[in-house]
């Protein structure tokens, strides 16, 4: 395609350009080929980004977070070399990097998110959970469907493995024993329930506004002789009702957004009983920052990686206790590499459901998400807290690494 676009030759200028995006990066070991094949960077390089055509290179000048996304979905921007070896470069390149107060400006009104509203929250849910549980089973475990990040006791783990033992490691640190009762708050696929209703002997109310993810849940829970002890609600998690021993969540507190932690906590502090534990796991930010803004408007409308500070408001209020806060990051890290290789082994039953601008979206998502965990940008928390007079948790935590106890 080189010297074959409507661009035709590059202009000093446009090479200017792509000097200028280099070295605002601090010079990585980077390059940019432009669409008439010049090469602008070091001569070895840990990948090339090739930019097919002018506006495509003032893109992502002006604003690389939203448009780069795009860019390359649609093709016009390619990445020569290893995608995950170039986006974590890219990553650490940009971190502290400074930039001028006009793109600044910009960014700040290009980059807003979503809201939660209740009815803002069903949209922002739909436009991603809601893709079809066909193309989800094509890459997640196989076991208990579980979108969310597993916890490896050994290098070696397969996927499978792992997604049952963070079920079990979120059972032991809430002190699941039989005729608990628990309330999940975004249930995703209900494997969790069901999990801790088998394992451990308790009854489960969990809350979804996915009704896609609910027709699964619901089917499995009745295939499986469930359905007496897991109660699957298509409601907000705002209307939760009742009185819990446990409450949990899991890869839910990102789409609540920071005004609504209080209105979360005051759900919790509503129906968590005197002696009641929760635990919310969630991926999160050492520092405060929006999510992504290209993922936030292809992939999660809405999403906002917490710090552990800013989760300080679901609980200071009342006066809930952190008993344990335990960081997967790594893990999440190893989660996603699973799904992306998943991912490509599918892929053309993913063309088949889709098309090539859904799987080249697809394919960012699941690398950059992967880098953003290697490289530090993401954590992933997952936080127990109790009453602030709850003294029955054990002494050490030994009891979080027992193995073949549970039924």
């Amino acid at each position: 395609m080189h010297g074959n676009t409507p661009e035709g030759q590059t202009k000093g200028a446009d090479r200017a350009l792509a000097e200028r995006l280099l070295a605002g990066l601090g010079r990585p070991p980077l390059a940019i080929v432009l669409w008439d094949g010049s090469r602008i960077g070091p001569d070895e390089s840990v990948a090339s980004i090739i930019v097919t055509d002018r506006r495509a290179l003032w893109g992502i000048a002006l604003n690389a977070d939203l448009h780069f996304g795009d860019l390359f979905a649609e093709g016009r921007i390619r990445i020569e070399g290893d995608l995950l070896a170039f986006l974590e470069t890219a990553y650490r390149a940009a971190e502290g990097q400074p930039v001028p107060w006009p793109l600044r400006l910009l960014h700040r009104w290009q980059n807003r998110p979503r809201r939660n509203s209740l009815s803002g929250s069903r949209e922002n849910i739909h436009h991603h959970y809601d893709l079809g549980n066909d193309f989800y089973r094509l890459w997640l475990d196989q076991e208990v469907m579980q979108y969310t990040c597993a916890y490896y006791p050994n290098e070696s783990a397969s996927l499978e493995e792992a997604q049952v033992a963070k079920l079990h490691h979120v059972c032991r640190k809430l002190r699941l024993k039989p005729g608990d009762t628990v309330v999940e708050a975004g249930c995703g696929w209900g494997g969790l329930a069901r999990f801790m209703a088998k394992h451990y002997g308790v009854r489960v109310r969990a809350y979804n506004i996915s009704r896609e993810q609910l027709r699964f849940a619901r089917e499995e829970a009745e295939r499986q002789g469930l359905s007496d002890r897991v109660e699957y609600v298509e409601d907000d998690y705002r209307n939760i009702q009742g009185t819990y021993d446990a409450f949990v969540s899991v890869g839910m507190l990102e789409h609540v957004g920071t005004r609504q932690y209080p209105e979360l906590g005051a759900v919790i502090d509503r129906v968590l009983a005197p002696h009641g534990r929760g635990l919310i796991h969630t991926i999160g930010r050492n520092r405060p920052a929006l999510m992504n803004p290209w993922i936030e408007k292809r992939i999660f409308p809405g999403a906002y990686p917490p710090t552990l500070s800013e989760m300080a408001a679901i609980f200071e209020p009342y006066s809930f206790s952190v008993l344990d806060v335990e960081n997967l990051r790594l893990h999440y890290a190893r989660t996603l590499q699973h799904w992306l290789e998943r991912f490509e082994d599918r892929v053309d039953e993913v063309r088949q459901l889709f098309d090539e601008h859904f799987v080249r979206t697809w394919r960012l998502y699941l690398a950059g998400s992967v880098a953003s965990f290697t490289t530090g940008e993401l954590q992933l928390f997952q936080t127990v807290f109790t009453r602030p007079d709850y003294n029955e948790l054990p002494w050490s935590r030994a009891y979080l690494y027992t193995a073949g106890e549970e039924a």
